[in-house]
């Protein structure tokens, strides 16, 4: 597991939910807020802790400065045992976010990338990336060195991976329009990237940004300045941008959408043996799957901070296990709406034994 890791500071927002920011936030207003919930963030930390909790064997590899933050980020993996991964550079800063999770309203996130910008393959262990099984890389969208010459170093990585005979995994994070991340060729660096990717799981907003901008500023349009997953229509706005990343090489390809659910779609047969050994994949049960989950009815929602991280974990984790691509959606989806009902990433995660009893019992599924 490796990639993007941050501190995430969210203050919490008391009072009745809203459905624009300015009823909430304008210039000059004093806002009160609650205790601040401090804690990691970003795809190691997200994806890797819940991946370790439901009881993966997990190794993390990231870069932190030696800073307060860096500190902090550091005692937290310790506690879980899965700090040893981490390199420390004196030089740069350790990444943060700041996340705004106003009741009614999408997250805003105010983002520092900080160490995260220097991180190449040359930092990571590949004594034991060879003896793993799945190697899963989360945000290159936030560490500069990853996208820049049209993600030239993030091409070499997932072919050095595959080629230490692990099976690949991939995730995106949204950018800044204006910043140079969003400048990137993304449709460039995708179309290089996915061919040596086995599972490719970015959220629709994000790849649609990056692979199909227009269809991405008519969806802004429809949405008249609201969540674009609000508005999402499943076969003319998910399904074509999922057949260009099928077009473009990936394997299997699980598209977050947000409170609607997630969307499943995997190659043939022949492509999927290709996908490395370890894992176990059975080919046949696995191949041209055209799957839609819709999202099971929360319990609560405080905040979707790390509620797509945790979705991966549990995908990726029962995959592992050998359970049916269904299944392996119903548990992501289950693990999603546990999830939100925390203000952090891994608070709200359950077992995969007791979400499955959970969804036998009948669970409750949101409504397209």
């Amino acid at each position: 597991m490796a990639g993007h890791i941050c501190l995430d500071i969210t203050p919490v927002f008391a009072g009745r939910a809203a459905e624009r920011v300015e009823q909430i936030l304008s210039p000059g207003k004093l806002i009160q807020v609650g205790n601040a919930d401090v804690h990691t963030g970003g795809a190691v930390a997200n994806t890797g802790l819940a991946m370790k909790l439901l009881g993966n064997d997990v190794a993390l590899m990231g870069k932190i400065g030696t800073d307060a933050f860096g500190s902090l980020v550091q005692n937290v993996l310790d506690e879980y045992g899965a700090g040893e991964g981490m390199i420390c550079d004196e030089a740069a800063s350790t990444s943060y976010s700041v996340v705004l999770a106003m009741p009614g309203i999408d997250r805003i996130f105010l983002h520092h990338s900080g160490a995260n910008d220097t991180f190449v393959a040359e930092d990571m262990d590949f004594q034991r990336i060879g003896e793993a099984a799945l190697f899963h890389f989360g945000y290159p969208t936030l560490m500069r060195l990853m996208y820049e010459s049209d993600g030239a170093r993030l091409v070499q990585l997932m072919q050095r991976v595959q080629a230490a005979g692990a099976a690949t995994s991939l995730d995106l994070a949204a950018v800044d329009p204006k910043s140079d991340a969003g400048k990137a060729d993304w449709n460039e660096i995708l179309k290089r990237t996915l061919p040596y990717v086995d599972f490719f799981v970015p959220s629709i907003e994000e790849l649609c940004f990056m692979i199909d901008r227009k269809q991405f500023e008519q969806l802004q349009v429809r949405a008249g300045g609201g969540d674009i997953m609000d508005i999402l229509d499943i076969e003319k706005d998910v399904k074509p941008l999922a057949e260009k990343c099928m077009a473009y090489g990936c394997k299997v390809l699980l598209l977050k959408c947000g409170a609607k659910g997630m969307y499943l779609q995997t190659a043939e047969g022949k492509k999927l043996e290709q996908i490395s050994s370890r894992i176990g994949l059975d080919a046949s049960v696995w191949a041209e799957q055209a799957i839609f989950e819709r999202s099971y009815v929360p319990e609560r929602i405080l905040s979707g901070t790390g509620a797509g991280d945790t979705s991966i974990a549990a995908f990726l984790t029962a995959m592992l296990e050998g359970e049916h691509p269904q299944m392996c959606l119903h548990l992501a989806a289950a693990t999603g709406a546990s999830c939100v009902a925390a203000y952090d990433a891994l608070s709200g995660l359950k077992p995969l034994n007791e979400l499955r009893q959970k969804i036998e019992k009948g669970w409750k599924k949101t409504c397209l």
